[in-house]
């Protein structure tokens, strides 16, 4: 067992997507599949669950992720305080929430790559909540996520915005829109995120602003689980468009009112000092998008 293997391991779990976690570690995906297969083989367990098209942990992969974190947490802490001199050679623990996984993150962590070859990423996906822990705590550096963090002492900058679109079934009436006004998906059934979501919170308060009390049938702990119920033609839901969710049994109509769109941006802890790694990394993505702009 390599530490390697145990890098890619942590980075696979979080995007669940072998594609997008080659491009984010800057590795083949053949290459990424065997690491992964290898070490499956010498724990003598299967990690992750391939029947789906979304790969997910299994109960062992679980258990084996929080160990895993833990120990490349103590080694990341012990290679920043020897690389403090060396920022270019040193480690970055970078947090994001989920549904950024599958395309923001892979696309801006390749192009760090590309810049800064030296530094190593750690990457840790989660809720909104638990990011804003995870800042407090320092298990993290920094974040990717909305600016909604429901914590004290964290520092949030806008980096873009992302469009929040009514997914509906390809059968739908709605389907053959170029557009929709939320107030007349007033009587459909929703699919939403759970609570604790960021996207969630946005959900509601654009209902609020629509004039409607969605009803809400299901409830669901990630935007894939919600559009793969929206495909089944259970109900509709707002979600952005994005490359992991394409599918023909789904169409995305840009929502005429209220304005639907969530904020991206990068947070850290006010109360501590970053990493010489993680200062570059912070300046290099507010660089790439004041630039964009």
């Amino acid at each position: 067992m390599e530490l390697h293997q145990l890098e890619y391991f942590c980075t696979l779990a979080h995007i669940k997507h072998f594609t997008n976690a080659s491009k984010a570690i800057a590795v083949s995906q053949p290459a990424l599949s065997r690491s992964i297969a290898k070490l499956e083989a010498e724990l003598g367990v299967q990690l992750f669950d391939r029947s789906e098209k979304q790969l997910e942990l299994t109960a062992e992969g679980r258990k084996f992720l929080k160990y895993v974190e833990k120990g490349l947490w103590q080694l990341e802490l012990g290679r920043s305080l020897i690389s403090a001199d060396t920022p270019e050679k040193g480690s970055i623990r970078l947090s994001f929430i989920q549904s950024l996984g599958s395309y923001f993150v892979p696309q801006l962590l390749c192009a760090f790559r590309e810049q800064y070859p030296g530094i190593s990423i750690s990457l840790r996906q989660d809720t909104p909540a638990s990011l804003g822990q995870s800042l407090q705590e320092g298990k993290a550096d920094l974040c990717l996520c909305s600016n909604m963090l429901p914590a004290e002492h964290i520092g949030w900058m806008y980096l873009c915005s992302e469009e929040i679109y009514l997914a509906v079934p390809k059968n739908h009436p709605f389907a053959a829109k170029k557009q929709i006004n939320l107030q007349e998906a007033a009587s459909e059934p929703f699919i939403m995120l759970e609570a604790a979501f960021t996207l969630r919170l946005l959900s509601d308060q654009f209902c609020e602003l629509a004039g409607i009390s969605p009803d809400i049938i299901f409830e669901g702990a990630d935007i894939f689980s919600v559009a793969g119920l929206v495909r089944a033609g259970l109900g509709i839901a707002l979600l952005p468009k994005i490359p992991a969710l394409a599918s023909p049994e789904l169409v995305f109509l840009p929502i005429s009112f209220p304005v639907c769109q969530r904020a991206i941006g990068i947070a850290w802890n006010t109360t501590a000092t970053l990493p010489p790694s993680a200062a570059i990394f912070q300046r290099f993505v507010l660089n790439r998008y004041i630039q964009a702009d």
